[in-house]
């Protein structure tokens, strides 16, 4: 790790160490709320909602391109037109790039433990998952490899990968909520505790 990640590493972990009685909410730096908040929400809250939703889903990929051996250059959730955030330079030659695909939709649900238990409810529900940054285009087009057609199988597959990862994915999401920008790599294995 370069000594200037070391620095942002130090800062983070000071600043989480301070805040960690506060929930998701409470955290969220002002950058990244005012930037949902001037542009699409009525409000300070719902902004800040939205951002904690968005920490989570890109925390989940990390936490799950880390979890399958893919790099990547850096996260943020720095709000865009037609982005909410990104994992950037993501290396997607994995046989496993599926479950990175699935992972922000699994991070959102573990967020509130909401994931879809029955699997007549996931089979109702994948093909309502559509618009989602890409994310469900590139899952069904690496899974295929693996799962055939099977989407079901990948998204439980990718669960069971992920579920157990959960702590690590809340990690990263508060580290991504507290710093005013983009997380390196280095700085999110280290957040994350690694593989």
């Amino acid at each position: 790790m370069k000594p200037a990640e070391k620095r942002v590493l130090a800062g983070i972990q000071a600043e989480l160490a301070r805040l960690a009685r506060y929930d998701d909410e409470s955290i969220v730096h002002d950058k990244w709320a005012r930037q949902r908040y001037d542009c699409c929400f009525p409000g300070l809250s719902p902004a800040r909602q939205a951002t904690v939703r968005t920490a989570w889903h890109e925390a989940g990929h990390t936490v799950a391109a880390l979890s399958v051996g893919v790099a990547f250059s850096s996260a943020s959730i720095h709000h865009s037109h037609g982005s909410e955030g990104r994992v950037n330079g993501i290396k997607a030659g994995a046989d496993q790039a599926f479950v990175i695909d699935a992972a922000g939709q699994i991070a959102e649900q573990l967020m509130n433990w909401t994931t879809l238990e029955g699997d007549d409810d996931l089979r109702a529900w994948l093909p309502t998952w559509r618009a989602d940054g890409g994310d469900a285009r590139r899952f069904r087009r690496s899974m295929a490899a693996r799962f055939g057609g099977d989407e079901c199988g990948a998204w439980r597959y990718s669960e069971r990968l992920l579920t157990p990862r959960r702590l690590q994915i809340r990690q990263v999401a508060r580290a991504l909520l507290v710093h005013p920008r983009a997380l390196p790599y280095g700085v999110v294995e280290a957040i994350s505790g690694g593989r």
